[in-house]
């Protein structure tokens, strides 16, 4: 899956404001970028170490990132969002109970911000525990949050219903409505959103459709070598009739 397996889908890299701080970088798959809640007495040494140990994953370097993590939580330990990056690095490491344990603990501090929702949501997909993965999908999107949340939210749903190994938990025809509300809404830019529209189709069966969505999402500017491969790798799959294996 796209959303829900690990390395595939990297979450948006937010914009936080915190005392009239500012610390922003552009959104990855949204229209618009996360903005977190300010808090007033937030440690903004801890805050710079947030920033560099997303922009370490970003360029995959897990260890440096761990060690920035690590040394954002001892200059302030009460940081929710440390927590949150902290998961985010747990599911690069396999580490799919500990993230699940960060976010529960996010969620209780802060129960607005629906980013660690998602992330909960991916990483007891890898654990195989579906049936709480799509039931905190299927309430974020109830819920409707932030356009950018919102988004991907519906985007994580898409490619879970279209590609859950379990087959029970498959829906091809609700995959293809929520895939094409998060193309809209990420206005046709987002590689991801319109490969899973793809995967969608492929699993109603409508494989012109989903080799011709394959096909956009490999035209999509910015696209990682990664993400273009994967790309690739599905449209063969889809040009010779095939779904999308839970791998992929």
């Amino acid at each position: 899956m796209i959303g829900l397996t690990k390395s595939k889908m990297k979450p948006a890299r937010p914009i936080l404001f915190f005392l009239g701080f500012c610390i922003s970088a552009p959104a990855t798959h949204a229209t618009k970028p996360v903005a977190l809640v300010p808090e007033r007495f937030a440690n903004r040494e801890a805050l710079r170490l947030n920033l560099q140990a997303q922009t370490q994953m970003d360029n995959g370097d897990l260890k440096k990132a761990a060690d920035t993590i690590e040394l954002a939580l001892r200059t302030d330990p009460t940081l929710w969002l440390t927590r949150y990056m902290r998961a985010r690095l747990f599911i690069e490491q396999y580490k799919y109970d500990l993230a699940v344990q960060d976010c529960n603990w996010v969620l209780w501090k802060y129960p607005k911000f629906v980013e660690a929702a998602l992330v909960r949501a991916r990483a007891n997909s890898l654990r195989g525990r579906y049936d709480e993965s799509l039931q905190e999908l299927n309430h974020v999107v109830r819920i409707r949050p932030h356009m950018d949340s919102y988004a991907r939210a519906l985007l994580y749903r898409a490619d879970f219903l279209a590609t859950c190994p379990n087959a029970s938990y498959r829906n091809g025809q609700q995959a293809v409505n929520d895939a094409r509300i998060a193309c809209k809404l990420t206005n046709w830019s987002d590689g991801d959103s319109i490969a899973a529209l793809a995967a969608a189709f492929a699993e109603v069966g409508d494989f012109d459709s989903a080799v011709l969505y394959a096909q956009q999402s490999l035209t999509v500017r910015g696209v990682s070598s990664e993400r273009a491969n994967l790309f690739q790798r599905r449209l063969a799959l889809f040009e010779q009739h095939k779904r999308v294996p839970f791998s992929q």
